[in-house]
């Protein structure tokens, strides 16, 4: 895959503590950090999908690849049409760019990896279900720009689909990503599974945040915003209701 193996969504945290601590009461599991950040920085994953942690700024959740011999893969996408809007590359630091879709979605390369995988049991997730993909807010209009952009990174496109609302899936081998028609102020986090509305039930009982205001289409298939402590958002859904 030109853009390597997939490695984490990258987030901005202000408190890296707080932000890990809220994720392992739902079953996310720590994963051990190397020191390629000089910021404080942690690393949770269900087994599905892994979240970095980084006190940084960050203007919104960014997905990161692990991408060995980064500089070979900058010229192969430049042959592409896809140039970087910020790289670094020298030996005093972790080699890094910065590409973005046409909708404005940031994607970073990390020439190295940055954490390794903890040992999961078979069979591990977490409290939220199943992590079906990353999503963000973008008009039918750039759905096609969007699979012209994604598809020579390696991802196959899907037929958009009108029901429950406007959406393209987008796949690929490591992770999904979607653009939803709706009007979204951050990224989505989505998960799905069966008998959503009691886990809902008990994630509320606890006394988590949910967001106070939900697109029409997603609450009339039952969906809630779970907020985390940075201000993640996390879609909650029924398991297949995203499905037309």
């Amino acid at each position: 895959m030109p853009l390597g193996r997939f490695l984490e969504i990258s987030i901005a945290a202000s408190d890296v503590a707080a932000s890990l601590a809220f994720y392992e009461a739902l079953g996310f599991v720590q994963a051990p950090v190397g020191e390629a950040w000089p910021h404080a920085y942690g690393v949770v994953t269900d087994g599905r999908v892994s979240i970095g942690l980084h006190a940084l700024e960050l203007d919104a959740p960014v997905l990161t690849w692990s991408a060995p011999a980064l500089r070979g893969r900058l010229d192969a996408l430049a042959a592409l049409g896809i140039e970087p809007v910020a790289a670094r590359l020298d030996d005093s630091a972790l080699n890094h760019a910065l590409l973005r879709s046409p909708s404005g979605q940031g994607v970073q390369l990390l020439e190295a990896r940055t954490f390794s995988p903890p040992a999961l049991v078979p069979g591990h997730a977490s409290k939220l279900g199943y992590f079906e993909e990353f999503a963000w807010s973008a008009s039918t209009a750039g759905f096609a720009e969007a699979q012209s952009f994604w598809e020579p990174l390696g991802f196959v496109a899907f037929d958009a689909v009108s029901s429950p609302f406007d959406r393209i899936g987008i796949s690929s081998r490591d992770v999904n990503v979607a653009l939803y028609d709706l009007d979204l102020r951050s990224p989505l986090l989505v998960f799905s599974a069966p008998g959503m509305a009691a886990r809902l039930a008990e994630l509320r009982d606890r006394g988590l945040r949910f967001a106070s205001r939900v697109p029409r289409a997603l609450a009339a298939i039952g969906a809630a915003m779970l907020e985390a402590p940075e201000g993640t958002l996390l879609l909650l859904v029924e398991e297949g209701a995203l499905e037309s």
